[in-house]
């Protein structure tokens, strides 16, 4: 491998200009397939082989006036009024909602038989709204007109509330707040290098990279189904790594260039050493993101897909067009003799454990009494993930939206004057066509689930217009997140058996959204050790291949697993328990989405290996390679880490720094 990467390094010395061509002529080929195929990105929100997937297809073929998007419509009276004192003005609301193009049916609260959308004491009245587009295709457009519907004078007494389905995102946008991770990676850079020139290098290269992978996604998006939420993760973790690998193998030619090697021969050697680390740092995360398939949901599979396809180029790019523009660059890049750079490349390309940086300190003491580090820091890690027991996991409704948000406002309102259920209604579906009576079967079998624990109310129930699909709306006492909500859908699944049986009826299914909410928990829950066990597995195989060693690949497991387990039980002390919450601006204290733990895995075991390659890979080199301490295993692990602690230690901050500047503002 190291005898391919130096002979790579050296062609792309000796054909610097035609590489930097190529990836411009490959970025340019990206953005003109993006634009002339057309491909747009979309919101693929099915659960293949799930029972509330189901009853939405049977739904969305059977009855689509019901398998659409949904909305709710609050009015709330003056203090010490009623609001039917008030219905000539929800009415005029009504009528406008009703203008709104996509909607299809608006459920008047004073309508007979819809007394259950007014609360108790007569405060309160809500009205359900039906559209005819998925959640999935809903645009922004429909969501701006029924806003603009709802709106009433200043001077009327009437509050009126907008909520529902209809404020759930379906994408992830981006914001200039992205950029300060960029702005973070250039600061560490300036600070690691002492150098504009080097400092920019890795981002400009980490830019090309990600521009690359995004405008590749766009045109494949015209070939197959590209989620809207994929391009995030593929840009950050793409920045990231791509900022990082670059850093590797600058950091390693400066140096060289600090020891006096000559350029072309520095640049040669830098890809042959951290060029090898690169690759197989590389690989562990396309290995982790890729074992997002086994989760078995295709907006997963793809973002997995999408970010692998991103590590890809940015290694291809750091292996390529990293050393193209270090020898453009040439002697510019050299450390002035008697520099505080010169003097941190002379420390680490010597080869021997000296100097008196942090690095060389911080070695020197946890290597002096090595099991003493090793239990105290377990110890840590253990102390750390003790709150993980508490960790609860699920999918946010709108009651987890920023406080004083419209959708925020209107569930907390809902929630008081009816109870929290309302906000995330049950659908259950029953093939009725064997029947001779459908709506009395559908009423006798709503009047039978209202009778579970745990229903607050079943305030629909109807065949559809062709009489052989039965729909009925089960209204749970708690809410989307709370696992007695979870628990009334088991249980509802768990009768359908003998409630079929009863009535001579089949394929009763629950479904909705918040069904679907608690299939895609239960899936992502089960899916997290066969994922655990197929990345890890083929990441130990690969670092014994590396190495050529089982204590590493062990060694480095272990300390994976307990880095997990503390990172699960620092977010279960904020989400769950509330510690900083306000100050890390977390709306909410609650289950955290059940897309955490399985996306934190895999990329978590991509950067622990990726560091640990490449502080293992230089001990090791610095072991077979220098004379200075011949077969020494402690003064190799000593002169190794503090050759490459510095670096390890800029790029974890730049990681933590990009990662960080993702982070929606909400």
């Amino acid at each position: 491998m190291s005898s391919f990467l130096y002979r790579l390094g050296r062609f792309a010395v000796g054909s610097a200009r035609w590489v930097m061509a190529g990836w411009l002529a490959l970025l340019i080929l990206a953005g003109a397939s993006a634009g002339l195929l057309g491909g747009h990105l979309q919101q693929d929100l099915s659960i293949p082989g799930t029972e509330s997937q189901r009853g939405l297809d049977t739904l969305d073929h059977r009855f689509p006036l019901l398998a659409g998007t949904s909305a709710q419509v609050l009015f709330v009276a003056p203090e010490g009024e009623q609001v039917a004192d008030h219905r000539a003005e929800v009415r005029r609301v009504l009528d406008r909602v009703e203008g709104v193009e996509h909607v299809a049916r608006v459920v008047d609260p004073f309508a007979p038989g819809s007394e259950y959308l007014l609360s108790e004491d007569g405060h309160q009245a809500f009205a359900q709204v039906l559209l005819d587009e998925g959640l999935d295709e809903l645009d922004g457009g429909t969501l701006g007109d029924l806003e603009e519907a709802v709106e009433v004078s200043s001077s009327s007494p009437l509050a009126v509330h907008l909520g529902g389905q209809v404020y759930t995102p379906t994408k992830v946008t981006l914001s200039a707040t992205e950029g300060l991770g960029v702005v973070i990676a250039m600061v560490v850079l300036a600070m690691t290098f002492a150098s504009v020139l080097a400092a920019g290098l890795p981002i400009l290269t980490a830019l090309v990279g990600v521009g690359t992978t995004m405008l590749g996604l766009l045109a494949v998006a015209a070939f197959t189904t590209v989620n809207s939420t994929t391009p995030t993760l593929a840009l950050m973790i793409g920045l990231a790594v791509g900022i990082d690998y670059a850093l590797f193998i600058v950091f390693r030619h400066r140096t060289q260039l600090a020891t006096g090697m000559a350029v072309d021969e520095s640049i040669a050697r830098s890809v042959a050493t951290a060029g090898s680390a690169v690759i197989f740092a590389g690989t562990t995360v396309i290995i982790a993101l890729c074992g997002l398939v086994v989760v078995g949901i295709p907006g997963i599979t793809v973002m997995g897909f999408a970010a692998a396809a991103g590590v890809a180029v940015a290694v291809a790019v750091a292996l390529t067009l990293v050393p193209a523009i270090l020898a453009v660059a040439g002697e510019r890049l050299r450390p002035r003799p008697g520099s505080r750079a010169a003097r941190h490349g002379a420390v680490a390309g010597s080869g021997v454990a000296t100097g008196h940086s942090m690095g060389a300190r911080w070695v020197r003491a946890v290597t002096r009494l090595p099991v003493i580090t090793v239990v105290l820091t377990t110890a840590v890690l253990l102390v750390l993930a003790l709150p993980a027991r508490d960790l609860d996991l699920g999918l946010p409704d709108r009651g987890s939206d920023a406080p004083g948000s419209t959708s925020r406002v209107t569930y907390d309102l809902i929630s008081d004057a009816y109870g929290p259920g309302w906000n995330s209604p049950l659908l259950v579906t029953v093939d009725i066509i064997q029947t001779t009576d459908p709506v009395g079967v559908v009423e006798d079998l709503a009047a039978d689930l209202a009778r579970l624990d745990g229903v607050a109310a079943v305030p629909l129930a109807t065949p559809n217009p062709q009489g052989d699909l039965g729909v009925i709306q089960v209204v749970p006492e708690t809410g989307q997140t709370d696992a007695a909500t979870a628990d009334l859908v088991r249980e509802i699944r768990d009768r359908s058996t003998s409630l079929e049986e009863r009535y001579g009826v089949t394929d009763l299914e629950v479904t909705g959204q918040t069904a679907v909410t608690i299939d895609v928990s239960e899936r992502l829950s089960g899916a997290l050790l066969p994922f655990g066990l197929v990345v890890v597995g083929l990441s130990l195989l690969l670092l014994m291949i590396v190495f050529r060693s089982i204590a590493v690949p062990v060694k480095a497991t272990l300390g994976y697993v307990l880095s997990v387990a503390a990172s699960f039980g620092a977010v279960a002390a904020v989400f769950e328990w509330g510690w900083f919450s306000d100050a890390l601006g977390v709306s909410k204290v609650g289950p955290v989405i059940s897309f955490l733990p399985i996306i934190l895995m895999g990329v978590l075991f991509g950067l622990a290996m990726d560091y640990e390659v490449f502080l293992v890979s230089r001990m090791h080199e610095d072991f077979v390679h220098s004379s200075g301490h011949g077969g020494d295993a402690r003064g190799a692990v000593v002169s190794g880490f503090t050759a490459s602690a510095r670096v390890v230690a800029a790029a974890a901050i730049i990681m933590f720094g990009v990662f960080a500047a993702f982070r929606p503002a909400r």
